[in-house]
């Protein structure tokens, strides 16, 4: 376990270098409105990202924010005010940030400007179900869609379908009376299209209600017919065309964790950006790739991004996708391997645990316990048993998965 301490210190450096108070205070807009700026803040993020534009923005603030409890900061005395709400499933508390920002944004008029900032998880955060459907009945597609390992970006198409908020029908309303408007997003989506960051609440996109409902049958979700129709008859305005800025990605964390490591002697090896599907396949997938580069010279760190997914066969499973990815890496391993990794989630939160991630060394687990935990989606308990787990608390921002396998070659 010669690089947990270096592996960590990476992985907290790369989640610095995609902050709001790192990428946000350039790119907001410097003057004055002649009437409020609205700041409209959803996601893991929306705390940071809400305090940042009032400490740098002048004029008269009001606005809103909505994150995951314990994401929040101190806005007092800034305009905005904060409500944390439940993630990944929508609670009453992401139900009352719904109504009163969709009731703001009717308030808004020529001479106001509009700042939306959006992060991961703002999907679940955000909620105003569309006509005819009801908050339990959101909560069922979400949890069942969310239980079935479907990505990311099929999830958030069905949201925005279900929703009289998403997909750019809170810019529509805020626009209406002729307001500037300005979104900056932090994305934790593979691609980084900003549309589908927190469903895109600022961000028109296209009405595709019989997908949804193909994604939703696909993932067995059983569809009442009044929700089906509440779906189809759910079409959106379309948002005025505004400024649209990603201002933070898994881009910005694997280019600060490549700069060190670089620094540090590593030979540093890119496995992807952008990596989706399942975490265990992935996790044996470079188990090999890491095999073949410890037979070269040389210090190597494989490094990833993207959001990797679990299918739960177990529903009182323990563990996110990046524990997953771990026991599966080292169960593929021979325990003689010089190789280490560290997997994690940037925010902080590795599925619903308390854990970012963890850290495990080849030989650490036995490949048995490993499967074993797969089989039932436990890995939380295996990698916790041998003090693997890493836990950075809520880091207020949101890039996705950081992953890092440290291999030291045949001559190192």
């Amino acid at each position: 376990m010669r690089h947990r301490a270096q592996l960590t210190h990476y992985f907290v450096a790369g989640i610095a270098a995609a902050s709001a108070r790192l990428t946000l205070p350039d790119v907001l807009p410097k003057h004055a409105p002649a009437g409020r700026t609205f700041v409209f803040a959803y996601g893991k993020a929306a705390a940071d990202m809400a305090k940042v534009a009032a400490d740098h923005m002048r004029g008269e603030l009001v606005g809103l924010a909505v994150t995951r409890h314990g994401h929040g900061v101190d806005l007092s005395g800034t305009g905005i005010d904060l409500i944390e709400a439940r993630h990944p499933v929508p609670d009453l508390d992401s139900l009352t940030a719904g109504e009163r920002m969709l009731n703001l944004a009717a308030t808004i008029g020529s001479d106001d400007r509009v700042i939306f900032l959006a992060s991961g998880g703002g999907s679940a955060l955000l909620c105003a179900p569309a006509p005819g459907i009801t908050l339990s009945e959101k909560q069922a597609l979400t949890d069942a869609l969310v239980r079935s390992g479907a990505p990311i970006g099929e999830i958030n198409l069905v949201r925005r379908h279900v929703s009289r908020i998403k997909g750019g029908r809170l810019a529509a309303l805020a626009g209406a009376g002729g307001a500037a408007l300005y979104t900056f997003v932090i994305s934790d989506v593979v691609g980084n299209d900003p549309a589908l960051v927190a469903s895109g609440p600022s961000i028109s996109a296209p009405f595709e209600p019989d997908r949804a409902l193909a994604i939703l049958s696909h993932a067995g979700v059983d569809v009442p017919d009044h929700v089906a129709m509440a779906i189809h008859a759910n079409r959106p305005q379309l948002a005025n065309p505004h400024p649209v800025r990603v201002i933070a990605s898994s881009d910005d964390a694997l280019a600060e964790i490549t700069r060190l490591a670089t620094e540090d002697g590593w030979q540093v090896v890119d496995a992807g950006s952008s990596l989706s599907g399942d975490a265990a396949n992935a996790g044996k997938r470079h188990a090999l790739e890491a095999q073949l580069l410890a037979r070269k010279p040389g210090r190597h760190l494989m490094l990833s991004g993207g959001e990797l997914t679990v299918t739960r066969a177990a529903k009182d499973g323990q563990g996110g996708p990046n524990l997953e990815y771990l026991v599966a890496l080292m169960s593929a391993l021979p325990p003689n391997a010089r190789i280490e990794a560290l997997a994690g989630d940037s925010d902080g939160i590795d599925g619903t645990e308390d854990n970012a991630g963890g850290y495990l060394a080849a030989g650490q687990i036995e490949a048995s316990d490993g499967h074993a935990a797969l089989a039932r989606n436990r890995t939380y308990g295996l990698v916790n048993a041998v003090g693997g787990l890493i836990k950075t608390g809520p880091t207020r921002t949101n890039v996705n998965d950081i992953r890092m396998i440290a291999i030291e070659g045949s001559q190192s």
